[in-house]
């Protein structure tokens, strides 16, 4: 089984890290496509603040990987 990551503001996402998610810090559009493209291949499942998701809607360049994606509630 792959492992979790989740994906944008520090406020958010820093608590995941102590449920064993791969913590990506990114506070704004530019930092969140960076972030996913650089996710590890092990990644099964990525969990994505609401300003992330809103940030990889209109991203030119999709990840080559297929990942389960979640957005959290507001």
């Amino acid at each position: 089984m792959g492992r979790v990551a989740a994906l944008g503001e520090r406020s958010r996402v820093a608590g995941l890290a102590l449920a064993g998610a791969v913590v990506v810090v990114a506070d704004d559009p530019e930092a969140v496509r960076r972030g996913r493209r650089s996710l590890p291949d092990d990644i099964d499942l990525v969990i994505l603040t609401p300003a992330a998701a809103e940030a990889l809607e209109h991203d030119p360049a999709p990840p080559a990987h297929r990942r389960l994606t979640v957005v959290m509630p507001p």
